[in-house]
């Protein structure tokens, strides 16, 4: 049985969870005895004699004879396994445990206490008392060393690692535990589970928190010096317990977040228990104890819910219910109080904690386990943080992290030199963390999305400004990650479709705006076009900064930095704070200068700033700062359209970048053309292909480059992305390090953190280097494609100087600067002479000193007349002089005192190296991210020459042409395939390509198109509108052939949706985004309008289609495809030549019971479908055959009521040429499918009786 003495004090395998929740235990602990029938304590003049130590053998032989006082007290072998409770008079505190064992010889009882440490007693010299049996409690007790390790050290040794006994006041558990979390590295034992019953549990709470009895009996020990054979990890089973589901972690990560209702009911409710357990343990103590969170509940100001301006993220706190407090309850509630909207981590020694509201959080999202007591509370380790940050923040929920700024040790200087009372060590807000401001975690460098951060501002300026109505939006998007910034400002219409296009683009997650300073429209917008965002509402002017405020702020940042470096179009540096005008980006200083045309911009920026003031990134972000203008905001020159316009529509309608089954990858645009091997070259292919280009030039340019790749250059684009492959993200762990240069929030000097963050930015900055070298190499990889291309863009970018900046002596310097491979063994920098100059120069002078000295033992071998004198060290005592004995000189203690501060000044310097270093290494971070930038481009340009391997059938590269007087706008695809679907996804057969044709000199700008249902209407108009997009991105195109004039938008009108939560049904959506064809398309626009007019009833739609279709047609004259089932429509447009009349060939025969059976043959025809047949859909349904009987019956009826098959006699003839070529481009079209096969030639004798039927027709009429 292992040694055991009471000592006074703390024990030293007190559970530092056990000191968190006395912590947070309300009052202040009884001095007095603890036992339900309390007896007079042992006089204080006559303590209880300390036992010594002793080992209980194993008990001897049965016929050991027992000592005469065990049999007169009868405390012998029966009570063995009986329950006891012991009192310890210096702790003045009784402790419960078992009797395990008795030994004879000694006649003493070996007792187990509930904390796992035993003890031998003579319980006639004790004061004890006997309990009564009780179900086991699972209390996370220590594993005793002495159960495990064998200590051989003496008790001497160990009475030196015992300090003096704690104050007994609650608040004195804050400086306890930030004691514990110290000592941990030397005092370091394992937690076990045991089974617990549920309402012993309960029970117990009330007295632990007047005593703490479990967490107070003995002092720690520095185990580290009591000679140990063996050391037990103390963390191990805290961290099991803190995350029972680890193994799945990976999998809740992808939890879908939670709704913003759902998040505010969530932390603005303080019974929101997650289980039917939780809420039985903690609900009275809740109800009780936090009656004005109920209905009487106040922001901070005082204010009501009622009243209009109710602050929802503060909570006023009654005097009474402050009083009822501890001092480290207290601390936490002031924290709270003003931040109810937010989950706190609130730091406490090595441990970060959840309690009331948040540990219901805590245990429902991060599987973190309850600890006991009546006061809802859970918690993790340090080393957790990341994880279960980033867990957190995904499911949308704001994190606010409080660290413990100060350690027992200087609080209790502070307490002594400056009088304080504070018996609470202090903490500080570090940082607020959402989803959008995330810095942290392993996702942000396995998955290259981006989480955005969108600020907007609105403004209204129909009446100011005659001529120019309609919504100014301004805008600013921040990705946190690589300290990217996207400002601009444009002019909206009331249907919002530029911001349409903007969200559905970057879908941001989370959105930044003035309290209720939006419009119902817009807000309505930002809800429809984003994935559920975390929504902040800032108030206007006092958060939400004006334009004018705004730019004050930006240059107290840029002037308050001696060197603080923008990275802009061409990097400038801020001028000295109060020396001249500061130097702004060049995107600001451009808003500037726009005077209105850019004070919403900076408006939105400014609010920006604000919040990420509040999450303290302003600082660090700006210091690195990359300003870019955001896509086709209007602050700029409009006249250059340097993109096609892809808005909202045609981005979801086309699967762009997501598909519309499940908002993923497959199926898209993007998915088709992603072979990036870095995840910054998947960030900008993402870019190209929402914004595609619309200057021929560049386009051109993008298209010889390609070329390259596919030609020549194939080997040498094989070899740059092999050295790639196992790139990491860098354009992020880039921007990580140049922020970790700022000490501000958790880097800051005085938050206490027991991780060595020094060495994960020690390797985060080694894995920068290797890098940067990585892409230096596989740039140079590509040399020799510059020796076979005429290619004007890859001459730019792989010419270093240019494009590509001359990186490469920065590299040399660094690595001669330190062995980058020792460090990161070592996890230290041992510059090597010449890396830095601080450490050189200390290096210098310590080297000076060891001469002087070897100088003057020269001088006193002379003066000793003995050539045998030397320096010699004795233990610490270095450079003692050895003659007839060992000795120092004056001069000699100078030496070693100059000695000793020089080494001091080289330690001091060698552990801010790294800081220096990075600091060398960020002052070029304009040219890394440039490199970053160049090596993006080319993997982009290489993913896309890869792209087009992936096409079925032919491919070819677009020819562009200007439109000019003569060549009008227009676009020619000869055998056009799709880019996405292939034959092995089709299952039977193959796809077909088409031929087309739409506008030229007087040629259709249109084509309107007929055809059954499921004839692949809706697949022509995806597939020639995917093409112009692949053409003006610069890939290649799956046809034979491919011409066009650029197109500055595309409008996708297709399929049937509603907006149920917006009171907008499928019809008035389908109106609504026609509308915003007919406003905003232009000549060389391209429209493709699947079906329109079929949400409501036949002749409103047809009505609508044919209005709509004309107003195209003639007005705006603009390229564009029209599909429709109104045949009517037709014959309007027979005869107009600026109107091709087309139709996807199919086969019609009778099948079984006579019903109609159509073989699409999905081949572009001339000419119209007689119907749609829309029965035959239904037989594919499988709908019963009576049912569709009836339904052909109907339909007959209908097409002959509404005069489709009219008698003979009431038919009218308008032009029998027409119809006479009309007929004879139909028999074209069938002696065209004849030659399919026999099978197919028996389906085409229908089509041939239904056109011998209409020139039977056309002689009567003659």
């Amino acid at each position: 049985m292992a040694p055991s003495r009471r000592l006074s004090g703390r024990s030293p395998l007190v559970r530092q969870q056990s000191q968190i929740t006395s912590f947070f235990s309300p009052g202040k602990i009884s001095k007095e005895s603890p036992s339900p029938t309390p007896s007079p304590d042992p006089s204080p003049s006559q303590p209880k004699v300390k036992k010594p130590r002793l080992v209980i053998p194993p008990s001897p032989a049965s016929d050991a004879k027992v000592p005469p006082t065990a049999a007169k007290n009868g405390h012998t072998k029966e009570v063995v396994g009986k329950r006891i409770k012991v009192f310890w008079p210096l702790d003045k505190a009784w402790y419960e445990g078992r009797v395990s064992s008795f030994d004879e010889l000694s006649c003493k009882h070996a007792i187990c206490y509930d904390d796992g440490e035993e003890e031998a007693l003579d319980l006639g010299k004790e004061k004890f008392e006997w309990i009564g049996e009780e179900t086991p409690r699972s209390l996370r007790r220590l594993r005793r060393m002495s159960d495990t390790v064998k200590m051989a050290c003496s008790s001497a040794d160990v009475d030196n690692e015992i300090s003096e006994e704690d104050t007994a006041d609650d608040e004195e558990w804050g400086k306890v535990g930030g004691e514990d979390a110290e000592e941990d590295n030397s005092d370091e034992v394992e937690l076990e589970d045991e089974d617990e019953d549920e309402d012993e549990f309960a029970a117990s709470s009330g007295s632990r928190s007047k005593n703490s009895t479990g967490s107070k009996r003995r002092k720690k020990m520095n185990i580290a010096k009591l000679d140990c054979a063996k050391k037990i990890k103390f963390e191990k089973n805290r961290e099991r317990t803190a995350s029972k589901a680890s193994l799945s972690m990976t999998e809740r990560n992808a939890a879908a977040p939670l709704s913003n209702d759902r998040r505010v009911q969530v932390l603005d409710s303080i019974g929101s228990t997650p289980t039917v357990e939780a809420a039985e343990r903690f609900g009275k103590r809740e109800a009780e104890k936090f009656r004005f969170l109920q209905g009487g509940r106040r922001d901070v100001r005082g204010r009501r819910p009622g009243d209009k301006n109710y602050d929802p993220r503060t909570l006023y706190l009654p005097p009474e219910f402050l009083r009822t407090l501890s001092g480290g309850q207290r601390q936490w509630w002031e924290f709270k109080s003003k931040h109810m909207d937010k989950v706190l981590f609130f730091k406490m020694g090595k441990f970060y904690e959840l309690f009331e509201m948040d540990a219901h959080i805590g245990a429902r999202e991060l599987d973190l386990q309850y600890m006991k007591g009546e006061q809802p509370h859970c918690g993790f380790p340090e080393k957790n943080y990341s994880m279960n940050l980033e867990r957190l923040t995904r499911k949308g929920y704001r994190v606010l992290v409080v660290e413990q700024t100060e350690t027992p040790e200087q609080l209790e200087i502070r307490r002594k030199e400056m009088g304080s009372k504070d018996k609470v060590v202090k903490r500080e807000i570090c940082a607020m963390v959402t989803q959008g401001t995330l810095m942290e975690g392993e996702s942000l460098f396995t998955n290259p999305d981006t989480s955005y951060l969108l600020s907007i501002a609105e403004h209204f300026r129909s009446l100011e400004v005659p001529g120019k109505g309609g919504v100014v939006i301004g805008l600013c998007v921040v990705d946190v990650s690589t300290s990217k910034f996207m400002v601009g400002q444009f002019e909206d219409d009331l249907e919002r479709h530029w911001l349409c296009s903007i969200l559905s683009e970057l879908r941001p997650v989370e959105v930044v705006r003035p309290s209720k300073a939006l419009s119902p429209e817009t807000e309505r917008i930002i809800k429809n076009n984003t994935r559920n965002p975390l929504v902040n509402n800032l108030l206007p002017f006092d958060e939400f900064w004006d334009a004018e405020r705004t730019i004050n702020e930006i240059r107290k940042y840029y002037s308050s930095s001696e060197h603080y470096l923008v990275a802009q179009n061409g990097c400038t540096s801020a001028d000295n704070a109060g020396n001249g005008p500061v130097d702004l980006p060049d995107v600001l200083t451009e808003l500037v200068n726009a005077g209105i045309d850019g004070s919403y911009a900076l408006s939105a920026l400014g609010g920006c700033l604000f919040y990420l003031r509040q999450a303290f990134l302003d600082e660090k972000l700006l210091k690195c700062a990359k300003f870019e203008r955001l896509p086709c905001s209007g602050f700029f020159n409009n006249l250059q359209k340097p993109y096609m316009i892809l808005d909202a529509a045609a981005l979801e309608n086309l699967e762009i970048l997501e598909n519309n089954r499940s908002g993923g990858l497959s199926g898209t645009l993007f998915a088709q053309l992603d072979h990036c091997v870095t995840a910054f070259g998947k960030r900008l292919l993402k870019g190209w292909i929402a914004r595609p280009l619309y200057d021929i030039r560049s386009i051109v340019e993008r298209q010889d480059a390609v070329a390259c790749f596919k030609g020549a250059g194939l080997t040498s684009a094989l070899e740059f992305r092999k050295e790639l492959s196992k790139l990491q993200d860098m354009e992020r762990l880039l921007s990580r390090l140049f922020v970790s240069c700022e000490a501000h929030g958790r880097n800051a000097n005085r938050v206490i953190l027991y991780e060595d963050a020094a060495k994960k930015r020690l390797q985060e900055f080694i894995a920068s280097l290797h890098g940067c070298e990585a892409m230096i190499q596989a740039c140079s990889s590509l040399d020799t494609v510059l020796t076979s291309t005429k290619s004007t863009l890859l001459h730019y970018l792989l010419t270093p100087g240019k494009g590509l900046p001359d990186m490469c002596s920065v590299i040399e310097h660094f690595k001669d600067a330190f062995d980058w491979s020792e460090a990161d063994r070592t996890g230290r920098i041992i510059p090597h002479e010449g890396g830095d100059v601080d450490y050189d120069a200390a290096c210098k002078k310590l080297k000076e000193i060891e001469s002087n000295l070897m100088k003057y033992l020269r001088e006193q071998r002379k003066v000793l007349g003995n050539s045998e004198v030397n320096y010699v060290a004795v233990g610490k005592d270095l450079y003692l002089l050895e003659g007839y004995f060992r000795y120092w000189t004056p001069k000699i203690k100078d030496f070693l005192s100059e000695l000793s501060q020089a080494e001091a000044e080289k330690e001091s310097k060698l552990k801010g190296i790294l800081q220096r270093l990075i600091g060398q290494f960020s002052e070029h971070h304009c040219k890394w991210r440039q490199l970053v930038s160049v090596i993006a481009e080319l993997d982009v340009l290489i993913s896309l020459a890869i792209a087009s391997d992936y096409y079925e059938g032919p491919t070819c590269r677009p020819v562009l042409k200007e439109v000019c007087h003569e060549n009008e706008p227009y676009l020619s695809a000869r055998g056009l395939g799709h880019p996405m679907l292939r034959s092995d996804a089709l299952g039977k057969g193959s796809f077909v390509p088409n031929d087309v044709r739409i506008g030229g000199v007087r040629q259709p700008r249109f084509i309107l198109l007929t055809g059954p249902n499921m004839g692949g209407k809706s697949t022509l108009l995806r597939q020639v509108c995917l093409a112009v997009v692949l053409a003006q991105v610069g890939a290649d195109v799956p046809s034979e052939s491919f011409e066009l004039s650029p197109v500055d938008r595309i409008f996708v009108r297709m399929g049937a949706r509603d907006n149920i939560m917006s009171e907008q049904s499928t019809f008035l959506m389908e109106l609504s985004e026609t509308a915003g064809v007919l406003s905003s398309a232009t000549q060389n626009s391209l429209v493709a309008l699947d079906e329109l007019g079929r949400g409501t009833a036949t002749s409103d739609g047809q009505a609508i289609a044919a209005s709509v279709f004309e107003y195209l047609v003639h007005r705006v004259q603009c390229r564009g495809l029209f599909s429709t089932h109104y045949h009517r429509l037709i014959l309007e447009y027979e005869k107009n030549t600026k109107v091709s009349i087309c139709h996807m060939a199919c086969q019609v025969g009778k099948g079984v019971g006579g019903m109609e059976e159509v073989t699409f043959l999905y081949r572009l025809a001339p000419g119209s479908c007689p119907k749609s047949y829309g029965v035959n859909v239904a037989r594919l349904a499988g709908l019963p055959t009576s049912v569709l009987q009836k339904a052909a019956r109907k339909s007959n009826d209908f097409e002959i009521s509404n005069g489709k098959h009219q008698p003979v006699a009431e038919v009218k003839i308008s032009d029998t040429e027409t119809d006479e070529r009309t007929l004879i481009k139909e028999l074209l079209s069938i002696s065209e499918t004849w030659n399919l096969g026999e099978d197919s030639r028996v389906v085409t004798l229908s089509l041939l009786r239904d056109i011998q039927q209409r020139a039977r027709l056309l002689v009567l009429g003659k």
